[in-house]
């Protein structure tokens, strides 16, 4: 990419970079590059068995969770299936499991080290399973950015509401400053609590659920919202339009659902007559206003189990669930597509893969402890309050 592509693309270089070529490592990152031991090979035709003859002999003292998002080689051998939040509450729901094995990314296996017990040990089969969206908000942009906020003299009014798809760094500073988190199932519930307690929200790390639930389900104008960019001095916001937003986003976003765009939609309508389009709120807010369904992952799988036969879909989301619903409802004559032509996957999700399962399990088996993924409970105490207060949302 050339430094003008580069420019107009506005992207920033951080510190993390050269982690997505595997190249550093940052412990304080969500994503390491080190994997301890050997793992099997990927054209290991006896891997299946492998894995199911160690969950087999772990029997209850293990759990598996698996994200929608997830490889279907790898979600075969999840207990239960879900977005990270109903993961992370499926764990803390089996306290007789010894050993929660997420296969998902890391800030998902955080929460679920800060709502299982003390006794039970969160592993994640790959530790460079991260979360691009996640890395976008550091503890120390964001404590720069509430310094910011003093300054122009309207802390007291701002309510942090964090998205779950965060870093439990980001969570904790979510619960210390009277904040809740948030799934894309209820950002506009949370949203509503927090204008209760004051007059401002700090929406973190998405822009565009935020943007979207602020404008689309709660009438906001996209005036109201404002773009603090970490990268840039002072956010890149003047003074005047952080006192006159109502909702101040961080400019961040996922990678994957940030890839459909508005010719997405319009190609996808003039090849396939009578679609319905059917899209992540974490898509770009003009997607999302083209789109006829806007909803979360467990909201897109249910439209679809209760769609007429012969209906089609386009669907704005991760391309691993999108072909695992494509192929289960096949039989019952629903046509379902991907909303873009391109393919994309999320990469750091398809980290975790058949081979690392199998040598999470199996180290389990033989009693080895394996990427454990620790909070500390400093971390864990105020994170844990911002997700409480989630949690008691009406």
């Amino acid at each position: 990419m050339t430094t003008a592509q580069t420019q107009e693309l506005d992207v920033q270089p951080t510190p993390l970079a050269l982690l997505l070529l595997g190249r550093e490592a940052d412990p304080r990152s969500e994503r390491g590059v080190e994997c301890p031991g050997d793992l099997p090979s990927p054209s290991d035709p006896d891997l299946v068995e492998r894995a199911r003859a160690a969950k087999a002999k772990l029997g209850d003292k293990v759990f598996v969770l698996g994200h929608h998002y997830q490889r279907d080689e790898v979600i075969q051998f999840a207990d239960v299936t879900g977005d990270s939040f109903k993961l992370a509450r499926e764990a803390a729901a089996r306290p007789e499991a010894e050993y929660i094995v997420f296969c998902g990314v890391h800030f998902m296996a955080e929460s679920a080290d800060i709502l299982t017990s003390d006794d039970q040990k969160v592993v994640l089969p790959d530790l460079a399973a991260g979360c691009s969206m996640a890395d976008m908000a550091t503890a120390e942009q964001v404590a720069e950015c509430w310094d910011v906020l003093t300054e122009a003299g309207i802390a007291q009014q701002v309510v942090p509401v964090s998205y779950m798809n965060s870093s439990a760094d980001i969570k904790a500073f979510t619960g210390r400053h009277g904040g809740t988190i948030c799934t894309s199932s209820n950002a506009k519930r949370a949203l509503e609590w927090a204008f209760q307690q004051g007059e401002k929200v700090l929406f973190l790390p998405d822009q565009h659920l935020g943007r979207n639930t602020a404008v689309r389900d709660m009438g906001m104008s996209p005036a109201d919202c404002v773009v603090y960019n970490p990268h840039k001095p002072g956010g890149g916001v003047s003074v005047d339009e952080l006192r006159a937003a109502k909702m101040i986003l961080w400019r961040g976003h996922c990678s994957v659902h940030g890839r459909f765009s508005l010719d997405s939609v319009n190609d996808v309508r003039e090849r396939i007559p009578g679609v319905n389009v059917l899209v992540h709120p974490e898509c770009k807010h003009e997607v999302v206003a083209a789109a006829d369904h806007v909803g979360s992952t467990e909201y897109i799988i249910k439209a679809l189990e209760a769609a007429p036969a012969g209906s089609k879909w386009a669907i704005g989301t991760e391309l691993n669930l999108v072909r695992r619903l494509a192929n289960r409802f096949a039989p019952e004559g629903k046509e379902i597509v991907f909303l873009d032509k391109t393919v994309c996957f999320c990469s750091t999700m398809n980290r975790i893969d058949l081979p690392h399962l199998v040598w999470a399990l199996e180290s389990l088996a033989e009693g080895n402890l394996v990427n454990r993924i620790q909070v500390d409970k400093e971390t864990e105490t105020y994170a844990k309050l911002a997700l409480e207060r989630m949690l008691a949302l009406p």
